[in-house]
This record gives structure tokens, sequence and C-alpha cells, in this order.
């Protein structure tokens, strides 16, 4: 195996990872940046992203997330493609595995984003992401302005979603495979009692539909307790089943909560239970889970590296 030694790797390119890497190269500590299977994060899948600021008339996601790599680049980051397939905390520096390689680093910021839960259903791969169907209603769903939509999911993230797209939409259908919400009792009742919350229980969904057009035109859903199927007249759909944050390859090292996020250090957003490794972004965050407050955790990250390799001879 051939290793070598960096001041700090940032493992994930979404907009935590990129900023990370922004901060430290201009500090001169020359990152090293590790790009997963889909470089950019979840943000590439977003066709257009209205809410980051800068830019008042809106900015594509694979454009947003290409400009901040190419400012990153500016500064000295350095980029491969590789995947972390185990660590090694216990020694220092911190050992990370990609495969037959390993790399040594006094400073790990782990940003590897969450994967969002899809049903898996025909229909839902092909026209996800400015297709139709996605997984967040903050950033989507303003282009659904007067049209029918659909949320699917039954806890609090889809209450939620579906109170926030009423906004926009003229209907939202609420699928939902019981005859009661998961959700916390108010959420509950607030979705359940809005009127442009149409709520569709005992069902879930069998295909989306609209796939030789390239955009969504309704889903097919059956009612599991009498086997009928219909289909919802939908331009969107959303799903809120949850998210798998990617933090597998680094447990039990880092602690993470019951849902598997990482837990930070009481006192810091950022700082893991193993000093010199830190998180940022979608991986630990399960609230907002928003690009800017994902770049917010990659600074604070960043400037975190920054002091921990000052005071320790980095």
């Amino acid at each position: 195996m051939s290793a070598s030694i960096e001041n700090v790797v940032i493992i994930g390119t979404g907009c935590a990872g990129l900023t990370a890497a922004i901060y430290t190269a201009r500090s001169n500590l020359n990152p090293l940046v590790l790009e997963g299977p889909l470089p950019g994060g979840q943000l590439t899948t977003t066709s257009e992203v209205e809410n980051f600021p800068g830019f008042p008339h809106g900015v594509d996601g694979f454009q947003l997330t290409q400009n901040m790599r190419e400012q990153a680049t500016r500064f000295g980051t350095r980029f491969e493609q590789a995947l972390v397939t185990s660590v090694d905390f216990t020694v220092h520096p911190r050992k990370l595995v990609l495969g037959d390689k390993v790399i040594f680093a006094k400073s790990v910021i782990i940003a590897t984003g969450a994967s969002p839960r899809m049903t898996g259903i025909p229909g839902e791969k092909e026209l996800y992401g400015g297709k139709g169907v996605t997984t967040c209603a903050t950033c989507d769903g303003a282009f659904y302005r007067k049209m029918e939509v659909a949320v699917l999911g039954g806890g609090d993230s889809a209450a939620e979603e579906a109170l926030f797209l009423t906004r926009f939409a003229s209907k939202v259908y609420l699928v939902h495979r019981r005859d009661s919400l998961r959700a916390s009792k108010i959420m509950a009742d607030r979705a359940v009692a809005h009127e442009k919350i149409q709520m569709v229980w005992d069902s879930v969904p069998l295909e989306v539909l609209g796939v030789p057009e390239n955009s969504v035109s309704g889903l097919r859903i059956q009612n599991v307790k009498t086997g009928v199927e219909s289909v919802l007249p939908v331009k969107g759909i959303f799903i809120a089943i949850g998210h798998i944050p990617n933090t597998g390859p680094f447990t039990p090292a880092i602690d993470v909560d019951e849902g598997g996020y990482f837990k930070p250090s009481a006192g810091s957003q950022v700082q893991t239970n193993i000093p010199g490794v830190y998180v940022a972004g979608d991986c630990s965050d399960h609230v907002y889970r928003q690009a800017i407050t994902a770049a917010g955790m990659g600074c604070q990250a960043a400037i975190e590296a920054e002091r921990w390799l000052a005071e320790h001879g980095g």
C-alpha cells in the first residue's frame, strides 16, 4: 500500500466540503478533497437554486457547485476521486483507507452528506432532479405554483413538506400507507386540517407517470386495504420518507445518534469525539439540510481544523 501524509483531508464535495476546501486552501493548508460517487452532492440534482444568497435570479445547482470547486482550486485545493472504505482514528496522523491506498491526515473534515431514502418505484429515478420528482420542498416548492403535487410519507418531515407546499400548490395529496400519520400530534393535526391538503390514507405509490415526456404527469397508487388502483393528477412528487446519512465507514470511530447522523461534541456543531476530526453538512444535520447551512458548517469545520493544526504542529 502506498501512503502519504496530508495536513487536512476533506471527504465530500457538496457545499460543506467545498466551502471547507476554500477556507483551508486560503489558509495555505494545501487541502486534499476526496470525491465520492456523486461529485457536488445532492445539489447537483437540483436544476434551479433560488434560496442561496448572492444569486437574485437563482442559479443552477450544478453550476453553483462548479463555481465553488473552481474557487477552491484557485487557492490550491487538490481533488482525488476515491471512496473511503475504513478509518483508524486511534493513530495520529489519522488513517484513511481508500481501497488499496492509505492516506494519513493530521486533520480530517467529513462532509459526506446524506442520501434521500427513495421508494424504488418505476419512473422515480428517471424523473428525479428537475423533472418533477424531488426530496426537498424548501428547495423546489416554488416551481409548482398553482399545480397539484403529492407528498409521500407519514412522519414530521412529510407533514412539514405538505404544509410548506400549500404556499404554492393548488392541492397537496399526502400519501401514507396507514390510516393515521406517524408525525407528532401538532404537525399531524395541522396537515389533516389544512384545506389544501387531501389525505390519501392506506395507500402506497406504484409508479411515477410521465417518463416518455421526461416530466411527471401523475402518480399511480394502490389502496392497501381494497387493492384498488388510481392515478393522482400531479405535476410534482415530493418524497419525504427520510434520509440515510453517509456515515458508515466512519463508525464506530465517530459517535453517531440513533438515526446514524454524526453526533458533534458538546458546545460545537462540528467537533467530533476525536480531536482534529470534524464533520459538516447533512451527514450531521438532520434538521435544516440546506445548502447555505451546509456551507456554514464547512466554514466552521475549516476554521476549527486550522486552529487545531496551529496548536498541534500542523
